[in-house]
């Protein structure tokens, strides 16, 4: 479903600044394959998905997504196949539209017809119906601005934008890390319960090391824009935080350098 083949990115390149983000990175995952990323900060976990999403162009390697070659196509482009999640809630979604006027962008941009702001009743119910399998009540404030909800109810709806039409591939840039812990939680049933009903081929960035070991069917750690350890489930089955701690300390030989990545829970 989604292949990375040797792909590198070096910013400021030939300054004093120059920074390799990205080196030589080798990825494959099957489709409605679930992968969980974690990694101290400056790993190369966003350049990497800011990579597979157009937002910067490789400097080396190929991307290829569902046999095409999405290399350099545009942002825009790979937009209509990759959704994406961001960790601030105000991201992703117009806050001066209504909940149905976002869903309805969300819908047109993924190829399913012309936008309109006037939303008809077809869609309207259609929208409410997948709204109200959250449990949020946000089936009864279609009408309500995106930028007059709470973060846990901004973050399902863009959730459900970029899944209403189902993607190819689902990028989760720590979706959860913004909210208390208890809107986290609902958030994170909700993805999965997304993700597995559509079986969406999902990328997901996290610092909690407990959920990123249980969430999924993969895990994979990156440090100095490598990828330094890969985990399928059967690997991952039974491994405590501290058997993944001791094996990056086995791979890299040294500690972590932020304490943060250590936490089981946000």
């Amino acid at each position: 479903m989604l292949e990375l083949k040797d792909i590198s990115k070096t910013f400021a390149k030939g300054t004093v600044n120059e920074h390799a983000a990205l080196k030589n990175i080798n990825l494959s995952l099957k489709k409605g394959e679930f992968v969980t990323i974690v990694g101290s900060n400056g790993a190369g976990k966003s350049t990497l998905f800011n990579m597979i999403c157009g937002t910067y162009m490789q400097d080396t390697g190929t991307i290829t997504l569902d046999g095409s070659d999405i290399s350099f196509m545009p942002e825009h482009k790979r937009a209509k196949m990759v959704g994406r999640v961001f960790q601030d809630p105000m991201k992703g979604t117009a806050p001066n539209m209504t909940i149905e006027e976002n869903l309805a962008l969300a819908y047109s941009r993924a190829g399913s017809g012309f936008f309109s702001q006037a939303v008809g009743r077809k869609k309207r119910e259609m929208f409410q119906e997948a709204v109200s399998k959250f449990d949020m009540g946000l089936e009864d404030r279609m009408k309500t601005k995106i930028g007059l909800l709470s973060g846990g109810q901004r973050q399902v709806v863009t959730l459900l934008m970029c899944t209403i039409v189902t993607p190819k591939l689902l990028l989760l840039d720590e979706h959860t890390a913004a909210l208390d812990p208890v809107t986290a939680d609902k958030v994170m049933g909700i993805t999965n319960s997304i993700v597995k009903e559509n079986q969406i081929t999902t990328m997901m960035i996290t610092h909690n090391m407990s959920q990123a070991l249980t969430t999924g069917t993969r895990t994979i750690m990156m440090e100095n824009g490598e990828i330094i350890i890969d985990l399928d489930d059967e690997k991952r089955k039974n491994m405590t935080v501290s058997d993944l701690v001791a094996l990056y300390k086995e791979k890299e030989n040294k500690e972590f350098d932020n304490d943060r990545i250590l936490l089981q829970k946000d």
